[in-house]
């Protein structure tokens, strides 16, 4: 395994803790770094980096970080983001993942790309609902800021410093461990 190949894995796994954020955010800038040639993504994923590519998921960005500052919106599309979130994250991992066999690439983009994804977007979806309910929905925009400038932040640490990007997410994982096993109910 190359250098390259690692560093496209680790570009991969960022991104999909990202799409856990914000589903849309991080295709868009993986959108972005292909169109301005940043990043090559594998040749059955050219399309990405096009124009109507770009503009599309811009779009789709605007409209779904606006969505997620409306109060019960934000856990409708909790419904459908964590499904979607495993799809963008598997997406993604097979888009940017370079010189691998097929096997190996589709079981680390089904794993590491979608299983990512869902992981962060099912713990943000719990977190939302429990903003809901303690504050009303008021709280909400809140936890939507910060799960925008999560993504943001991610999106350009993977695409730019994809090292830095695993440690990050390897933080965020435990982090998202340590809240499961508190709020596990004890068998005892």
């Amino acid at each position: 395994m190359t250098v390259e190949t690692i560093i496209s894995i680790f570009l991969g796994i960022g991104l999909s803790a990202s799409v856990g954020f914000r589903v849309f955010l991080p295709l868009f800038a993986l959108s972005l770094s292909a169109y301005f040639d940043v990043w090559q993504l594998n040749e059955s994923w050219q399309w990405v980096g096009s124009t109507t590519a770009l503009i599309t998921l811009g779009v789709a960005t605007v409209v779904e970080i606006c969505a997620y500052f409306i109060p019960y919106v934000d856990n409708l599309l909790d419904t459908v983001a964590v499904p979607l979130a495993a799809l963008a994250g598997t997406a993604v991992m097979l888009s940017t993942v370079a010189d691998l066999s097929p096997v190996v690439t589709w079981a680390l983009a089904i794993i590491a790309g979608g299983g990512t994804a869902a992981a962060v977007a099912g713990t943000s979806s719990t977190t939302r609902l429990a903003s809901t309910a303690t504050t009303g929905g008021l709280g909400n925009p809140i936890v939507s800021t910060l799960e925008t400038g999560t993504s943001v932040v991610m999106s350009a640490i993977s695409i730019f410093m994809p090292i830095l990007a695993i440690v990050l997410v390897l933080i965020i994982l435990f982090v998202i461990f340590k809240i499961y096993k508190k709020f596990k109910p004890s068998n005892t």
